[in-house]
């Protein structure tokens, strides 16, 4: 069994005490949580859980040292704006309806976003706009997420991001993703059964899909769906795989996506999840 790990900022074994007012999620770990320190651990911890267990493990992983090191200077570090701000400097664990009929995936969280706030697109530009559209289709009973205190809840929907740690320039290696894919492997397989349709943000996203539900034992076509704003596929047994441009500041600000686009695509999931 992994050892826990002490939190840089504590000193104490992962998982470190949610202090209260903070506005984090709940700590979804507990102290004999198992901590996976590299890609055998992960791939053996994410085996045969359920969603909840899940969830905890992801919250205390320490596989990739880059990962650790980078999520952990910023939390400590701190974006001036958020100085008088406590980080989650955790990784993100899925969120959203635990059965849901759509499924949001994307790259990873945000340095300030996620990883501040403990919560997948929550405190950021590409949060904001991804809820208000999740809210102006009917997935979210929101249109703003600030922290993971703040009411917001979605509404048949779900959200995962492919690597659950913040990457330096939002940019994981090939190793990080793959050492991270059994997370995501896992809680598809466990919210399949439910799913109709998983929105892909970016190429990303759109690979990280195919291959987790392939892996989840899903028939994925051959050849591989080509991703683009819009793109649609079937996966498995009636799954719709829509293509979403991300909505990463330099998508949304030089207009490439527009509050247009994202609405269709995500009404467009919404209709074919019957939310709308």
């Amino acid at each position: 069994m992994a050892e826990l790990l002490p939190h840089p900022l504590t000193g104490q074994p992962f998982p470190s005490p949610v202090p209260p007012g903070t506005g984090w999620p709940d700590d979804p770990a507990v102290g004999g949580t198992p901590v996976a320190l590299d890609a055998h651990d992960v791939r053996r911890l994410a085996g045969e859980v359920d969603l909840a267990e899940l969830d905890a493990r992801v919250s205390v992983c320490g596989a990739c040292p880059r990962l650790v090191t980078w999520r952990e200077d910023v939390a400590r570090d701190k974006r001036a704006s958020f100085a008088g701000q406590p980080y989650w400097g955790r990784p993100i664990a899925g969120w959203g309806d635990p059965e849901p009929g759509v499924l949001v995936v994307g790259l990873a969280p945000a340095a300030n976003g996620g990883n501040r706030t403990g919560r997948i697109f929550t405190g950021d530009r590409s949060g904001d706009w991804l809820f208000a559209a999740l809210h102006r289709v009917g997935l979210a009973n929101q249109p703003t997420s600030e922290h993971a205190g703040d009411g917001l809840q979605l509404i048949n929907t779900r959200m995962v991001a492919t690597v659950r740690c913040a990457p330096p320039q939002n940019r994981p290696t090939t190793e990080e993703r793959d050492t991270c894919s059994p997370w995501i492997e896992r809680e598809i397989a466990l919210v399949a059964p439910s799913v109709r349709v998983v929105v892909a943000l970016g190429s990303y996203g759109w690979d990280a899909a195919l291959r987790s539900f392939r892996a989840a034992g899903f028939a994925v076509p051959r050849p591989k769906p080509k991703f683009g704003h819009g793109a649609e596929a079937v996966i498995g047994d009636g799954v719709t795989l829509l293509g979403c441009f991300h909505p990463s500041q330099q998508n949304t600000f030089t207009g490439k996506l527009t509050e247009e686009m994202t609405d269709a695509v995500l009404g467009r999931a919404a209709v074919l999840a019957g939310s709308a």
